[in-house]
């Protein structure tokens, strides 16, 4: 079984979803917070491999979604310095096994490369579950927006800051 260097957002559901399917399969996760890690040019970059610019971006987070930035219209180098600036641009989850590192969670290729098959029979039902979801999509659009003291939407999260903190999907 793999030992899994996890970058995520605390409190993400997806994430979340994601450490159970690998636990399920036997894999030790070890979780870190992309957004305090202590980023570099150089090491982000890594994650990304020989996909377009546009793969690195999570569309989730505000800024993409509002339009402020364009990931199509975005070269390397702007996007590595932008998501240094703010780890929420970052796709999620970054993957770290042995020398090998990976953006996102496709579940096939996560299966081809360490195996997502559960350990247990007790675990086969979730596994089977969660492997029929969408797991690197965000989980939190939930059709309806909650209004937000200061008159934004903030999908009932309260603040900017609660936002930071890592209990909003986002």
């Amino acid at each position: 079984m793999a030992r899994v260097i996890f970058y995520s957002k605390p409190g993400c559901q997806g994430g979340t979803k994601q450490k159970v399917l690998l636990t399920a399969a036997g894999h030790e996760v070890i979780p870190y917070n992309l957004l305090t890690e202590p980023w570099t040019v150089e090491r982000l970059r890594s994650f990304f491999g020989d996909r377009p610019v546009a793969e690195w971006f999570n569309r989730s987070s505000p800024k993409v979604k509002s339009g402020e930035v364009v990931p199509e219209k975005i070269d390397a180098e702007t996007a590595l310095v932008l998501m240094l600036r703010e780890p929420l641009l970052i796709r999620r989850p970054l993957l770290e096994i042995g020398d090998r590192r990976e953006v996102g969670f496709d579940v096939e290729k996560i299966d081809a490369w360490i195996g997502l098959k559960p350990v247990d029979e007790s675990l086969q039902e979730i596994s089977e579950n969660l492997m029929k979801q969408d797991l690197q999509a965000c989980t939190h659009s939930h059709g309806h927006k909650h209004q937000n003291p200061q008159g934004g939407s903030n999908h009932g999260h309260g603040s900017q800051q609660h936002q930071k903190q890592g209990n909003c999907n986002h």
